[in-house]
């Protein structure tokens, strides 16, 4: 043990040292040495074993590493070897000196060697399709079906070619324009003999004659013929529908036999509207749209009961991308008949562009055709399409870039006609008939303005392009509406300045045609033509050509919002909401807005319904001051106390001083009864009697005091007045009794000061019949309360004042108010 411990290091002694002073560390823990001593003993020989293991393993890893290091250097000499031997064959084989000279000169025999690969392909393609174009040439004539499908294949090879020629950088380009330039070839000979064989049929059929001779063999051979001809076109036909899937194109192609069967129609379409003919005229576009549309008209029962079968048979075998070139006869037969219409239109539209009305005319025909076409034939050259076809005058208009020189037309057009309206003599005057007696009666002009804007609406309803049709809206018939707003406005601040106080001192004379009816009758155009078209563009806005407008311009303002793009033309957001709505500046601030929030007209109505607000002020100020200016002389009256008993029982006759005040609201009420309807004449009527009722209440009534006979005097002239009135208001209505207590409800003040002023001495049920005929009968409430009991009470105190109203049914009064009137009565000043 003292050998091994004088045989470790001083480490490992500190070690041992520190291991035993751990272990060992009390009396007891030498009691547990012989355990120690095992457990050390069982420690080290699981490390022994692991020695062991670790050393075989050592061994098996250095034997592996040797071994591979052996294989690897057998591998490297072998391969040396074999490099030896290559280079001094290489050199041998190109006879060169040198290894790298060797390869250089194998390499460049290697390139020879793939360019006479490429070439001996490039000759064997060659032969191939010439050989593909002999058979199908060859075949033509006697047995014409078998030379489609060599053609179809020619016709892949150069399909395929073109496409392997992008991955490859544009290689071999004289062979591709070879072999694509002997398909173009023999699919032109092949057509033409097709075409041949077709019109030899149509010949048989006499076609396009009115009377065809539909024999049986005739038209099986006419039908094998059209076969042919929908055989060769059916590669054209699937590259044509895969290059329009992204595009979604609006253009179909047409049928191969159908472009024989039009040619004839084409070469006397351009018989009939080209050159000097009589039927070739600028003025009447309709007749060569007409005709297009009698020929429609007249081959559709043909092409329905011979092409379609034909057409259906075709679209169930095809592939889903061919179907839709299959789907209808007619649409493939109306499809043929455009291209000559559109050479027509190419010739026509530079002819007719110096001529403003000419080419307005050439663009209403075309929309009609157009929509000739979508309403009577269901025309849609794509059938899977999700939208309608847009139309020849959509291509004209937008992709020929017509459309700024048509709408500045149509402006000019539209600006001449209302100038025209506006400047009619009888513009200005009411229309009483063109409306519904019971609404405000317009003048000629706005309704023909309104008739005049309808008939835009109708010009252009038919366009397929959202933007073409906001311009429209917001550049002709908005402006219409602007010009107009502006000459009612400037007719209002005429009739302002006029009426001012420097303006009466000018006018002099002249004055007496601004007074009374005369004045009112200037209001009441424009009250009644800003009425009226505030109300039709509020009906516009529900409809729903002008609601999908308005869907349509919040969903592209929301769409653009942010992108800084103009959402109209050359418009931005701000300039439509400008002359349309500000709803739409809200939907591109913050990208949501109901669209109930907002119209088209929005902007519009508002200028409108601001100028009606203030035309009605200015006739209820004007009506108001003349009747007030009336009253002056009976406020002046004193006789009101000194009457001891009216000249005659109830109703007593009209006071002098108030005939000019019944005079003028007579003859205004009437003529406004006349000129407004029923909502704003109540509301005109209310402000005047409510005017009329302070000035009695505070000129007559507070300013002096009145005996029982005066009391009943003054209470017969406002009946008399309220009569008057409602006579007035109803005289030209079927009914007049909805105006029957009209004025009393209204002045229901004055009603009941009249109450408390007309009250007898004593009650009515101790009066005696003498009293009971002089005095007023016409107030029953508070029958049974006398002048001193209704005073006393009134005057105790503030809630016994209120319960002697309430029992004389008087509720609009307050009590320092029915204090202040039953103070004027003589009796309780004395």
């Amino acid at each position: 043990m003292a050998a091994s411990l004088a045989s470790l290091s001083s480490q490992e002694y500190m070690r041992v040292e520190d291991y035993l002073n751990d272990k060992l560390q009390s009396q007891e823990d030498l009691d547990s040495l012989d355990l120690l001593l095992q457990n050390l003993r069982t420690q080290h020989e699981l490390q022994r074993k692991q020695l062991l293991e670790a050393q075989e393993a050592l061994e098996e890893a250095t034997k592996a590493s040797d071994d591979h290091r052996n294989a690897v250097r057998t591998q490297v000499q072998a391969f040396n070897q074999e490099q030896a031997d290559i280079d001094q064959r290489l050199k041998t084989i190109t006879q060169s000196e040198t290894s790298d000279a060797a390869v250089r000169r194998f390499e460049s025999i290697m390139e020879k060697l793939q360019r006479l690969d490429v070439a001996k392909g490039y000759l064997s393609l060659l032969q191939e399709v010439e050989t593909l174009s002999k058979d199908a040439l060859g075949n033509v004539d006697i047995a014409p079906t078998s030379a489609i499908p060599p053609y179809k294949v020619l016709r892949n090879i150069s399909s395929s070619l073109k496409t392997a020629q992008i991955a490859a950088d544009g290689a071999a380009p004289h062979l591709i324009e070879y072999t694509e330039s002997l398909a173009t070839s023999v699919k032109k000979q092949l057509q033409d003999s097709f075409s041949s064989r077709l019109q030899q049929a149509l010949d048989k059929l006499r076609w396009p004659s009115r009377d065809l001779v539909l024999n049986d063999d005739f038209i099986q051979e006419w039908l094998k013929s059209v076969e042919l001809l929908l055989d060769l076109q059916e590669p054209d036909l699937k590259a044509y529908s895969e290059s329009i899937i992204s595009s979604r194109a609006d253009v179909s192609q047409v049928l191969l036999p159908l472009q024989v069967m039009v040619h004839p129609l084409e070469l006397r379409f351009k018989y009939h509207f080209s050159g000097a003919k009589p039927t070739n005229r600028l003025d009447k576009p309709e007749y060569f749209l007409s005709h297009v549309s009698d020929l429609i008209t007249f081959y559709v029962g043909f092409l329905t009961a011979y092409l379609q079968p034909v057409l259906d048979r075709r679209a169930e075998l095809a592939e889903d991308g061919l179907k839709w070139h299959f789907l209808s006869a007619v649409n493939a037969f109306i499809t043929s008949l455009l291209p000559m219409v559109r050479q027509k239109i190419d010739t026509f539209l530079p002819q007719v562009e110096t001529s403003p009305q000419l080419l307005s005319h050439f663009i209403h025909e075309l929309m009609k055709f157009d929509e000739d076409l979508r309403q009577t034939w269901n025309y849609l050259p794509n059938p899977y399409s999700t939208q309608n076809w847009r139309g020849l005058a959509s291509e004209v208009l937008t992709q020929q870039n017509w459309f700024d020189r048509w709408l500045h037309v149509e402006k000019e057009f539209a600006l001449t006609r209302y100038k025209d309206i506006i400047d009619t003599p009888e513009s200005g005057q009411i229309d009483y008939d063109g409306v519904e007696p019971s609404v405000t009666k317009p003048t000629n002009a706005a309704i023909r303005v309104n008739d005049l804007l309808e008939t835009i609406t109708d010009l252009y309803r038919p366009l397929s392009s959202f933007s073409q049709k906001l311009r429209f809206l917001i550049d002709i018939q908005i402006t219409v509406f602007d010009q107009f707003h502006e000459r009612l406005h400037s007719g209002l601040e005429a009739y302002l300045a006029m009426t001012s106080t420097i303006g009466r001192t000018v006018q002099g004379g002249d004055q007496g045609r601004l007074e009374g009816v005369a004045g009112l009758d200037r209001l009441c155009r424009i009250f009644g033509s800003a009425e009226y078209l505030e109300k039709k563009m509020q009906d516009w806005s529900d409809d729903v050509f002008f609601l999908d407008l308005w869907y349509e311009l919040q969903g592209r303002v929301r769409r653009s919002r942010g992108d800084g793009q103009n959402v109209v033309g050359p418009m931005s957001v701000a300039e439509v909401a400008q002359r349309t709505s500000q709803a739409v500046a809200q939907t591109h601030t913050n990208g949501q807005s109901q669209s109930s929030e907002g119209a088209l007209f929005d902007e519009t109505a508002s200028a409108y319904r601001r100028l009606r607000l203030r035309s009605e002020n200015i006739i209820i100020s004007t009506f108001s001051a003349e009747v007030q200016s009336s009253l002056k002389p009976y406020s002046r009256v004193s006789m009101w106390s000194s009457l001891s008993a009216p000249s005659a029982s109830y109703p007593h006759p009209l006071t002098s001083e108030l005939t000019p005040t019944v005079r003028i609201i007579s003859s205004n009420l009437s003529f406004l009864a006349r000129a407004l309807g029923t909502a704003p004449l109540r509301r005109i009527n209310r402000q005047v009697l409510l005017s009329v009722q302070s000035f009695i209440l505070d000129q007559v009534i507070l300013r002096h005091s009145f005996s029982a006979a005066g009391a009943s005097q003054l209470a017969s002239d406002i009946d008399h007045l309220c009569s008057v009135i409602e006579n007035a208001l109803g005289q030209n209505f079927t009914s007049s009794t909805i105006y029957q207590g009209e004025a009393m409800r209204v002045m229901r003040r004055l009603n009941e000061s009249l109450v408390l002023l007309s009250l007898r001495i004593k009650p009515q049920n101790t009066t005696t019949a003498a009293e009971t005929h002089e005095e007023v009968e016409t107030h029953e409430a508070g029958a049974d309360l006398g002048l001193w009991e209704v005073e006393r009470r009134l005057f105790a105190n503030n809630e016994s004042a209120r319960d002697v109203l309430s029992e004389l049914e008087i509720e609009t009064l307050a009590v320092t108010d029915a204090r202040a009137v039953l103070e004027k009565r003589v009796e309780v000043r004395s």
